[in-house]
Order: structure tokens, then sequence, then C-alpha cells
């Protein structure tokens, strides 16, 4: 959480509107990541590229694990990332939707 901004803004890939689950300020965003964390509480963050470019930054990734249900997880995503002072104001994630045939 030191990476971000005390106002930051997380929109999360899956909620209620279009956007999905918007988290305002520094204490709802810890509450959704560490929602993510017990979720998956194997989570790994592998496969990944991070760049910078002015006041944008994009993270991708591919999420392994295990979730409580005990089935496995592998989605590659990435957060789409504002910056101020070179730290996180608004982080925007995406997940693939994965479909079991």
């Amino acid at each position: 959480m030191q990476f971000f901004t005390e106002d930051c803004v997380f929109e999360a890939p899956r909620g209620p509107d279009p956007w999905g689950r918007r988290l305002t300020g520094k204490a709802e965003v810890r509450t959704g990541i560490e929602a993510r964390f017990a979720g998956i509480p194997d989570v790994h963050y592998g496969r990944d590229r991070h760049w910078v470019c002015g006041d944008r930054g994009v993270s991708e990734w591919t999420i392994t694990g295990t979730d409580t249900s005990g089935a496995k997880v592998e989605v590659q995503g990435c957060d789409l990332l504002e910056l101020r002072d070179g730290k996180i104001v608004h982080k925007d994630s995406y997940w693939k939707i994965v479909e079991q045939v």
C-alpha cells in the first residue's frame, strides 16, 4: 500500500457496475486487495511485464493459485495505472474470463 496515494481509487474487475467495483481511499483499497488474497490464498503473480509512460502505467500478469473452493485458477490480466508524484492514484484491473468447456 506504500505505492498508493491516500486518495487512491481501485476499480476491481468484478462488481455491480460497468467499471466493476470501485473502491475509494487507501483503507477501502487495502480491504479490496486483502479480499483477493483471501479468495485465492496461494495467489501468485507471474509472467509479468510493467511499464510507465509519463503519468500512466501498465502491469500485465498471470495469476495462478487455488481459490477457497479448491478450484485451480490461472488467468491473464492487466492493471491500467494513473500515477501522481510516483504513486498510484488510480488502478483499473482487468482479467480474462476463463470458461470451462
